[in-house]
C-alpha cells in the first residue's frame, strides 16, 4: 500500500475514533481502570418517579443505551485495533489467510480485518 493511502486511511480511522469517544459520552462515563470501556448512566427521567410506568421507561430507556454502547464499545475497539496495526506496519493483512487486504474493501471498511474471500467462508 502506499503512503498516500495509508495516510487517507489512518485519517478516516481517527476521525472515526474520535466520532465514536464522543457519540460514548453523550450518555456514558469512561472507565477509568479499563482502557476504551465506558459506563452508561442510568437516565433519570424523572426525578423522582414513583410510578410503576415510569420507573418502567427508564429501565427500557437504560437497556437500550447499554446496547448502543456496546456495539460503539466494539466498533471503537475495532478502530483502535487497526491504528495499531499501522503503528506495527501490518495494517492491511488479512487475519486468517496473511494475503493484502482489497483497498476497495479497506476504503469501505478500514477496520476490516480479513480480505473479501476469507470473510465469506463459514
Amino acid at each position: 500500500m502506499d503512503k498516500k493511502t495509508l495516510t487517507e486511511l489512518t485519517k478516516k480511522l481517527e476521525e472515526e475514533k474520535k466520532l465514536l469517544e464522543n457519540d460514548l459520552l453523550q450518555f456514558t462515563d469512561k472507565d477509568k481502570k479499563i482502557p476504551d470501556d465506558y459506563d452508561t448512566r442510568f437516565p433519570n427521567l424523572w426525578e423522582r418517579s414513583s410510578s410503576t410506568d415510569e420507573n418502567a421507561k427508564e429501565i427500557e430507556t437504560y437497556e437500550g443505551l447499554l446496547a448502543i454502547e456496546y456495539a460503539l464499545e466494539l466498533r471503537l475497539k475495532e478502530v483502535n485495533e487497526a491504528l495499531d496495526k499501522i503503528k506495527n506496519n501490518n495494517y492491511g493483512l488479512c487475519e486468517k489467510c496473511g494475503k493484502n487486504i482489497e483497498l476497495t474493501r479497506l476504503k469501505a471498511n478500514t477496520a476490516a480485518k480479513t480480505c473479501l474471500k476469507c470473510s465469506n467462508k463459514k
